[in-house]
């Protein structure tokens, strides 16, 4: 056994509210491009050996096509995407991922990552899982503990135990200790004490052990957890390019980390330290810190002027932003949101996302522009019974078969060409052309063409939900 039977399993969960107003429910930081021009699951997917197995992605029902986009666009042509029915932490996920591994190789490997971490020594990266492949061929359920670098309080700790024999595994590039015991996240006077004793490591939530041993263990400790995961598993669905477990046995399943569940206690813990650039980007300060700076230690992105302003991150997506005589400050410009804060305070930014949400505002969970499988829309304005849209449907692309009981839809054609369909009538529009859909028809849209169609569309009505919309047909499987 080997690297070959090593399968990475990315976990692609989580909101991000911490990086809100570039993070949001609907579109979190693991799909955006914070650090480099591609995506933070893509640099994961990057950074994995090249003689790794296909990985095993993990995520919800909302974030199954961006998963499927940004996977396609890295050129990895055969994917599994897992769609947890609802979220229930990482022993139940990563237990539908061994499963599913074990169906074509019972030796499989799993290398547990999370989407949305950065790493940026990747030789030191693959040194520690190598180290970690033997000791997992072995039996044991390896953890990668990060070598901390100053006392923090919003991590977990791993307190290092008995060094092992470097001879048992291979060349000692990295050192080896069981694992003692699990910390929560401590006050700062213990963190500092971790620090300073030199035996504690941040837990990382990165794993590797055979997906055998793990469900072995898991079933020692919490049978409960396996047997709603075989369940879910026995009635699992294909659905295009996704995976679905099935829901009612997956809900039996508790919310149970890894550590918890099993890693706090299996005799067979091991920790291997990883000194490699690494950081969960759970704030602006962090991603400050793993930005390049300029000069004044700014990170800049985008339109934007800095006068004697130092020690900021400051990132335009809409308008020039300006600053002048400030330091130490978080500023982020979206084309609905701006964030102005300390960066000392950026720790406490969800709880304007938890005001957002109690008055039940948009801006906690979706952006200005929406994704969808299909293509994008912008909503570029909207009043009491308007609201006005800019579309880009994607060349071979076609919205789902659907009708409104609420509103009515006018549709111009700006660039490209669009084939329209309006209850059994079927025309062709292209740049300057428009049509009217009134509310109660059944109507669909499909670009034909090898180019974007771009087309502004005008909806009006006494309800503009998005949940106004009844499919009939649809090629990317949301008829319910």
């Amino acid at each position: 056994m080997n690297a070959n039977n090593i399968i990475p399993v990315i976990m692609c969960g989580g909101s991000g509210t911490r990086l809100w107003p570039l993070s949001r429910a609907q579109f979190p930081k693991q799909f955006l491009p914070l650090v480099n021009d591609t995506s933070m699951l893509q640099d994961t997917l990057a950074r994995l050996p090249s003689q790794h197995q296909s990985p095993i992605f993990i995520c919800n029902e909302d974030h199954r096509f961006l998963v499927a986009e940004q996977v396609k666009q890295m050129n990895n042509t055969k994917t599994t995407i897992l769609l947890e029915p609802k979220g229930r932490n990482t022993a139940p996920a990563v237990a539908l991922a061994a499963l599913n591994a074990l169906t074509d190789n019972e030796d499989a490997l799993l290398l547990v990552l999370a989407a949305d971490h950065v790493i940026k020594e990747t030789e030191k990266f693959h040194q520690a899982v190598d180290v970690a492949t033997v000791a997992a061929v072995q039996g044991k359920l390896v953890t990668f503990g990060i070598v901390p670098t100053h006392a923090e309080t919003g991590y977990g700790y791993i307190q290092k135990g008995n060094r092992q024999a470097s001879q048992q595994y291979c060349q000692p590039v990295n050192d080896i200790y069981q694992v003692a015991k699990f910390v929560e996240k401590p006050s700062i006077e213990a963190a500092q004490g971790y620090l300073d004793s030199g035996d504690y490591l941040w837990n990382s939530g990165m794993f590797l052990f055979k997906a055998s041993r793990y469900l072995e263990e898991l079933e020692k400790f919490r049978p409960d957890i396996l047997s709603a995961c075989r369940a879910s598993m026995a009635k699992v669905e294909i659905d295009l390019d996704f995976t679905r477990p099935d829901r009612e046995s997956f809900l039996q399943c508790a919310d149970e980390s890894i550590d918890y569940a099993v890693m706090e206690k299996t005799e067979d813990a091991i920790v291997v330290p990883l000194d490699a650039g690494w950081s969960d980007v759970g704030s602006y300060s962090a991603l400050w810190e793993v930005c390049q700076q300029d000069a004044q230690h700014n990170v800049i992105k985008g339109d934007v002027i800095a006068h004697d302003t130092s020690n900021s991150y400051i990132h335009s997506q809409n308008k020039l932003i300006a600053t002048l005589g400030v330091d130490n400050l978080v500023v982020i410009d979206t084309p609905d949101a701006v964030l102005i804060a300390n960066k000392d305070k950026v720790q406490n930014v969800k709880e304007i996302v938890n005001e957002l949400k109690a008055q039940q505002r948009s801006e906690s969970t979706i952006h200005r522009e929406v994704y969808r499988p299909w293509g994008k829309y912008d909503s570029v304005d909207k009043g009491e019974r308007f609201q006005v849209k800019r579309i880009t449907v994607n060349p071979g692309a076609k919205l789902s078969v659907q009708m409104h009981h609420h509103r009515a839809e006018h549709w111009i054609i700006v660039s490209g060409t669009a084939k329209i369909t309006l209850d059994d009538k079927t025309f062709m529009l292209s740049e300057n052309q428009s049509t009217y859909i009134p509310i109660g028809v059944v109507h669909a849209l499909e670009n034909p063409g090898k180019l974007p169609l771009e087309m502004i569309e005008v909806q009006s009505g006494s309800y503009l939900g998005e949940d106004d919309i009844v499919r009939f047909e649809d090629k990317y499987g949301r008829v319910k």
